[in-house]
């Protein structure tokens, strides 16, 4: 399959705005978004992703992309490589062939154990936010999803991470919304019906991963 080629993160974001029109007034807190990630990730910081329904398979879907190669090949680190071959050198030729270096991202929508259990023990609307409380760390970031930018839960979140010291972005349809106020920077795309909001939300973390890409995996 053939790749498009960027020459930097600025066209990925430019590509996207002629791509979409209807992202133009988003321009603004689409770089500031990536300004935030492009800190948390140079500190040593994670990602911490939450949301609920669609929103929960975007978190999913974002992670994916930035745990492994999206387009640019990311080659492991040598200082691991000369490791693993001096460590596991029957192992080492598959390993450092084919593991690729990850920007850190972490879905909160999957722990099906635990989640069952805030929702029996405490309360349901905690179940983001006693994650982030368990994970988060001041100089990570959370990219809180919500169609609506009303989900209690992923509200709760949001004042938890500021709390702990930590950026917040959201992803939400049109506003004003309660998310808004918690927000370090909020990508509101100009929708209010929950598949049109999904529709462009896609091409807008698609974008925001690329750039990241770019940023740190360019040669």
């Amino acid at each position: 399959m053939k790749h498009i080629h960027y020459s930097d993160s600025e066209a990925v974001l430019s590509d996207l705005l002629r791509r979409y029109p209807v992202l133009l007034p988003q321009k603004r807190n689409i770089e500031e978004a990536y300004a935030i990630l492009c800190s948390c990730f140079s500190g040593g910081g994670r990602l911490l992703l939450c949301g609920n329904g669609g929103s929960a398979a975007d978190a999913l879907h974002i992670a994916g992309e930035l745990m492994k190669s999206f387009i640019l090949p990311r080659k492991p680190d040598p200082a691991l490589c000369k490791a693993l071959e001096e460590q596991f050198p029957q192992d080492a030729p598959l390993l450092t062939e084919k593991l690729e270096r990850a920007l850190p991202a972490i879905t909160l929508v999957e722990n099906a154990a635990l989640a069952t259990a805030v929702q029996n023990d405490t309360a349901a609307k905690l179940v983001f936010a006693q994650q982030v409380y368990g994970l988060g760390r001041k100089g990570d970031a959370l990219l809180g999803i919500s169609t609506s930018g009303n989900s209690e839960n992923v509200l709760y979140a949001a004042e938890v991470a500021k709390a702990l010291g930590m950026r917040v972005i959201t992803l939400t349809g049109r506003g004003p919304n309660r998310l808004e106020a918690v927000s370090d920077c909020q990508i509101a795309v100009d929708d209010d019906e929950t598949f049109r909001v999904q529709e462009l939300h896609l091409p807008v973390y698609h974008a925001l991963c690329l750039m990241l890409e770019h940023r740190f995996y360019a040669e």
